[in-house]
């Protein structure tokens, strides 16, 4: 992939105004306005100038307080003042406690060891910032998930509720429409056996009448009579009866329904969708640098931050201060990627083992992280202190390892369940709380990519390939990628100048366009200890100019 050029130069560095050959400048007289490296300091300045006043750089511009260090008495012998500092033992020392116990520690002066403390002072006050920043940003997002369980609560109370009457209403119907179907039954019923008895009765006093005729003639003592009409009465008994037929009955009978979850309805938890997130970004300040490209961003605890340009061939160390950046180092090494550790030290990628830059010393040394015979593309630290690296071979292998801080191999995901290769070229990658790792992929023809999220069971659970919309007419083009301090993900897309905003499982929940604040050519990000983002940006395709910008900004609602 072929890179833009780059936006106006920054400060170039200055030499000691002493010894005028030294770009580590340290310290600043503010009595005579010198500034001067460390060995200036003690060597020149302060034996011909003993009464002026000299500060650290890094407080220069700050209210300063007179420090008295020579009248500091040693809690061992009160007779006595301290003198110096054991780093060994990490106490101030008189010359009684050199010459009884400290003879052979490292000593030093104690300004020099008051000025350390205060670095790591601040570095840890830093660090507890941050903290607070990411205890403040958990607290409210349990108190939004606090106030949605409410408003969920308060609804599907309501729907209960409502169900019920409903329930209610539809029983009822029911109950009437079984009642009156069984009075209807009823009386059709009782009409037909009323009339059923009102024949029979009619027969039974027929009957009634004929047998008491019968009976009458029966007993009659006239035998000439009886036989003149004996025909008759035979004929009269054999008078037609009418007799309803009795069919078979049916009964009606109450057969209760049965009361399920079914028909009443059930509580069942569901994926409810992200409410629609509102981000909004705002610049704090512009800086300019003197590269081609801000290609690689690693804020440090003490507000530095390094910035890299692999095509410049350039690794630098700068101080944003106000509007300016301010160049502490300067470095001649081609970088591909690199990650600040927890110690402040510089993890860079050399080829198969990954190189370490001290923060005290700024020498480069080798580190145990190695993934041979795969060459390093990418590197990440997540919050754990895992390192966890992107290569490839020759032959076209491509993988991501899982390194601990031993630099053992704790996974390496390099094909997918189906056994088929998982990347083209892992380029970034980035963790969430979850374990979720998210990588930046390119396809082979490099035009285009990917964001791939790999789970903890050591495959892939989603692939992000851009947003119809948003990817319409110009492809995805992912290349910076961080985590937001509320665990969701940003994506730098290239060729649109969009921030594209991911779920920690690597699902779109909106976009932001850089250039609605003036920001063109976006490249890469990386979040301040303070929660603030940077983003470094490539140089227009029409500049030959080395004129990269690099902007801070404040960012929320992701």
């Amino acid at each position: 992939m072929a890179f833009s050029k780059s936006v106006i130069r920054s400060q170039i560095p200055i030499n000691c105004n002493l010894c005028e050959t030294e770009k580590n400048i340290k310290w600043k007289c503010l009595t005579c306005g010198v500034l001067m490296c460390s060995t200036c300091k003690d060597k020149i300045h302060l034996r011909i100038a003993k009464d002026h006043k000299v500060v650290d750089i890094k407080n220069v511009g700050l209210p300063v307080q007179e420090l008295d260090f020579t009248n500091i008495k040693c809690q061992d012998h009160s007779e006595q003042s301290s003198c110096l500092f054991c780093t060994k033992c990490d106490k101030l020392v008189c010359p009684t406690c050199v010459s009884k116990i400290h003879k052979k520690h490292d000593l030093t002066e104690i300004s020099d060891a008051y000025n350390l403390k205060i670095d790591k002072l601040k570095k840890k006050q830093s660090k507890l910032q941050k903290e607070k920043y990411e205890i403040i940003t958990t607290k409210d997002q349990l108190n939004q998930f606090q106030n949605a369980d409410n408003s969920n609560y308060t609804k599907v109370s309501t729907d209960i509720l409502n169900h019920e009457k409903v329930l209610k209403q539809a029983v009822e119907k029911h109950i009437a429409k079984l009642r009156n179907e069984l009075e209807q039954n009823h009386k059709a019923s009782s009409k037909v056996n009323e009339e059923c008895i009102k024949v029979i009765s009619k027969s039974e006093r027929q009957i009634d009448e004929k047998y008491s005729d019968v009976q009458d003639f029966i007993h009659t003592t006239d035998i000439s009579k009886f036989f003149q009409n004996v025909n008759r009465i035979e004929k009269s008994t054999e008078v037609s009866v009418t007799k309803p037929e009795i069919s078979r009955r049916t009964k009606l009978q109450f057969i209760p329904g049965e009361i399920t979850q079914s028909n009443i309805g059930v509580l069942q938890s569901v994926d409810i969708p992200s409410a629609e997130v509102k981000v909004s970004l705002s610049v704090v300040n512009q800086y300019q640098t003197n590269l081609s490209l801000v290609a690689d961003l690693s804020p440090c605890h003490d507000d530095s931050l390094w910035i890299a340009c692999d095509p410049d061939v350039v690794l630098q160390k700068v101080k944003p201060e106000e509007t300016n950046l301010k160049t502490i180092s300067n470095f001649n090494i081609k970088v591909f990627g690199m990650t600040i550790t927890p110690s402040d030290d510089l993890l860079i990628i050399g080829k198969s083992r990954l190189q370490m830059m001290s923060s005290t010393t700024d020498k480069v040394k080798d580190s145990v992280y190695d993934i041979n015979p795969f060459l390093a593309i990418a590197v990440h630290i997540t919050s754990g202190g895992q390192i966890i690296v992107g290569g490839g071979t020759n032959e076209g292998r491509r993988a991501v390892f899982v390194l601990n801080k031993d630099g053992d191999h704790e996974a390496v995901y390099e094909h997918n369940k189906h056994n088929q290769p998982i990347f083209s070229y892992p380029r970034r990658i980035t963790t969430t709380s979850n374990g979720n790792i998210h990588v930046v992929d390119y396809y082979k023809d490099g035009d285009s990519g990917k964001v791939v999220v790999l789970g903890k069971a050591d495959d892939v659970i989603n692939i992000y390939k851009g947003d119809t919309e948003i990817n319409k007419k110009v492809p995805f083009i992912p290349e910076g990628i961080v985590t937001t301090p509320r665990d969701n993900v940003i994506v730098v897309d290239l060729a649109t100048n969009t921030l594209h905003i991911l779920n920690n499982s690597g699902h779109l929940i909106t976009y932001i366009k850089t250039t609605d604040i003036g920001i063109e050519d976006a490249y890469s990000l990386a979040f301040s200890q303070t929660g603030q983002l940077y983003i470094g940006c490539n140089e227009a395709n029409d500049s030959t100019a080395k004129e990269a910008k690099l902007y801070k900004v404040n960012i929320s609602g992701c």
